[in-house]
């Protein structure tokens, strides 16, 4: 149910056109709840149906016009309603945690290289978030949107620092491992 969540606050902080939301889903929302172009357009035709969007009226002619979208009374009830609501910490679904464990039945083969592209990855998108933070989050701004939306990204700076550390660790520890037998079950306790 979180999309449609994640579209009513999109569309709160400005009015867009299904473009600019996929858009603004690629350079913000997107990195914590991501969403396809089509995901989105089948999700604003939910909304408009619902009663929570209305399309705005364009002021020239309506060929070749993006539609644009604006959250109505009902849509932003039904935002503050789920805000408000409570929701228990979802589990962790890491298939790399998994292939590790796996690791530790079948061996090791291959597991370096996967641990190396990875710890790329989540270094890149750390990058990304520093310079995000340096960009649009400035010191000298206070109001109370600017912080929760600056909380947002340092979580998602908070997660990627763990995952570069944990990989550069579990890296590390994997050249000291002697080589793990290739069958037989290894206790997980």
């Amino acid at each position: 149910m979180s999309l449609p969540h994640a579209i009513l606050t999109a569309l709160l902080e400005k009015p867009s056109s299904g473009l600019e939301l996929t858009r603004r889903f690629d350079r913000s929302i997107g990195f914590f709840w991501p969403a396809t172009h089509q995901q989105i357009y089948r999700e604003l035709g939910r909304l408009e149906a619902s009663g929570h969007i209305r399309a705005l009226q364009p002021d020239g002619p309506v060929r070749g016009q993006k539609k644009e979208y604006e959250v109505l009374p009902e849509g932003r009830a039904e935002l503050a309603r789920w805000t408000a609501e409570g929701a228990a910490p979802r589990a962790v679904r890491e298939p790399l945690l998994l292939r590790l464990r796996a690791a530790a039945v079948v061996g090791t083969d291959g597991l370096a290289a996967e641990l190396e592209r990875h710890l790329s990855l989540h270094r890149a998108q750390l990058a990304d978030y520093r310079e995000i933070e340096q960009r649009d989050f400035p010191a000298e701004r206070a109001d109370a949107g600017y912080r929760l939306q600056h909380a947002v990204l340092r979580a998602g700076i908070g997660l990627e620092t763990f995952w570069t550390q944990w990989l550069a660790e579990t890296l590390e520890a994997l050249e000291m491992l002697p080589p793990l037998p290739s069958s037989g079950p290894v206790d997980p306790s």
